[in-house]
């Protein structure tokens, strides 16, 4: 009696066995080394969200091939010349590794000796992080922006969008230049963003519905710039600024943003009322950020007199430059009356008894318990500045410290808490001084962070190849609902203007 398998078992054999094949063996004879491999993106010793897509890398050094494993448990993943697990393996390998750290074994190959370096770990944390990033994507070009979008990223998997593109309302001579998305609470339906030059205005989507704002008012110093959703009013507080550039040659910080004028105003999304809340002549106030309770605004602050004999302000300003200090205060907010205290000082950079310093783009955690803040030597735009650090304040305690284990040789700017506290999100030019991409860091319950991770991506080398910077990473609860060509339908259209009132 003859027997058939059937072709269904058949194939599935042959498919299996080539699975099989495929996957690669490890080195059985190699040489010790004792130190850590050289890999890019660096995730030695890194803390990364349960929820985070697979992390992969390639070896950041000459030689002739690579092999590495993924261990935690009896889960494992070995991969060639690149680590790049896939979604199924990944997802197996993050469960048992919530019991036992993953440990990374990194084999290269030169010529026919394959050497074993010193395995390292990652610690996978039970704490989750907000599904999605956005952020904007600009040339690092200085000033060319035309070829500029802001998207949106989830970090569970490599999917990824644009929310809205710059050429869809404008080009070179009508050109278009957009900036400053923000959201109230991560929610993603609840948003805006800038747009400046053709088709001009702020756009606010607010639960399904948008609208174009033109913010220009004569009460006001400028339209609306540095945005702050309140917490759960329909509010949000800017900055208005006068803002100006100016290149170098040969200074290592290649461009100075400055401004010769800001104020403090507050919007209300429903009525289109607009306010001064902070306008001292002699003082620049900028980057607002609401405290969790909606009951405190922070902001930052310069004093600059400007001097009598020069008439030109902004000259003023650019001949004192480096002379522009900002620290920190805040303002008590009263939800039912919309009244705003006097100001208070939080941080003054005098007080660290250091020459110099400038605390910028303040940030509150969830808890209410830390403010996160950049830190140089100078000035209001620190994403240029290669000497910016970022710094902690604990708002109970009352100490402050820069952020050593997350700081770099390089520039450390624009940041963001995740909606449980337990993660921070900020722009670095650590990888190559040029261009910013997002890293990531946990924050335990002492106020310590992990070793920062760079935004995984499906490929390693993805970044190196990407010649675009991440500017303003933002983390949301969801993905944007409306598209590119809906905000691009709304910009085209006329704008509601605001009515200046006095609270």
């Amino acid at each position: 009696m003859s027997f058939h398998k059937p072709k269904s078992l058949f194939y599935g054999s042959i498919i299996l066995l080539f699975i099989a094949a495929c996957k690669p063996s490890l080195p059985t004879e190699y040489d010790e080394k004792d130190t850590l491999p050289k890999i890019y993106p660096d995730y030695t010793g890194v803390t990364i969200p349960v929820n985070i897509a697979p992390l992969t890398f390639m070896l950041d050094e000459e030689a002739d091939g690579m092999m590495a494993r993924y261990k935690a448990g009896d889960v494992e993943i070995v991969c060639a010349n690149k680590m790049q697990p896939n979604f199924r393996d990944w997802r197996r390998l993050k469960a048992a590794a919530l019991k036992e750290n993953i440990q990374v074994d990194v084999f290269a190959r030169h010529d026919d000796r394959w050497t074993h370096y010193r395995p390292f770990t990652i610690t996978v944390s039970p704490d989750s992080i907000d599904p999605w990033l956005s952020f904007r994507l600009i040339p690092p070009s200085y000033v060319s922006y035309e070829a500029l979008t802001i998207n949106q990223r989830c970090l569970e998997n490599y999917d990824e969008r644009v929310i809205y593109d710059n050429m869809l309302c404008g080009f070179e001579v009508n050109g278009q230049c957009i900036n400053c998305h923000n959201y109230q609470q991560y929610n993603p339906e609840r948003m805006q963003f800038h747009a400046r030059q053709n088709y001009g205005g702020t756009v606010i989507a607010y639960d399904g519905k948008l609208k174009k704002v033109d913010m220009k008012n004569d009460s006001i110093l400028s339209a609306g710039v540095y945005p702050a959703w309140h917490p759960w009013m329909k509010l949000i507080v800017y900055s208005t600024n006068h803002t100006y550039q100016s290149f170098f040659t040969t200074n290592h910080d290649k461009i100075e943003v400055y401004d010769s004028e800001s104020d403090l105003i507050c919007y209300d999304v429903d009525t289109d009322e607009v306010t001064n809340i902070e306008n001292r002549d002699d003082e620049l106030e900028v980057f607002p950020a609401w405290a969790p309770d909606g009951r405190t605004l922070y902001y930052c602050s310069a004093h600059f007199v400007h001097n009598d004999s020069v008439e030109d302000l902004t000259a003023d300003i650019i001949a004192n430059y480096d002379k522009l200090h900002y620290s920190i205060y805040r303002k008590s907010f009263d939800p039912a009356t919309k009244r705003f205290g006097p100001r208070s000082p939080v941080f003054i950079v005098d007080s660290l008894g250091r020459r110099g310093g400038s605390a910028l783009l303040p940030r509150v955690s969830p808890d209410g318990r830390y403010l996160l803040f950049s830190m140089a030597d100078h000035g209001v735009f620190h994403i240029w500045h290669h000497d910016a650090d970022l710094w902690m304040m604990d708002l109970k305690m009352g100490w402050v410290r820069p952020l050593d284990e997350v700081n770099s040789c390089d520039t450390e700017s624009y940041h963001t808490w995740s909606s449980n506290g337990q993660w921070i999100v900020f722009s670095s030019r650590r990888d190559d001084g040029e261009f910013t991409r997002p890293f990531f860091a946990h924050i335990d319950k002492n106020g310590h962070f992990s070793k920062p991770f760079e935004l995984p991506c499906a490929d390693p080398d993805y970044h190196r190849q990407f010649l675009k910077c991440y500017n303003i990473p933002e983390l949301m609860r969801g993905p944007v609902p409306y598209g590119p060509h809906d905000f691009a339908r709304v910009l085209k259209g006329e704008g509601v203007p605001v009515k200046y009132v006095r609270w």
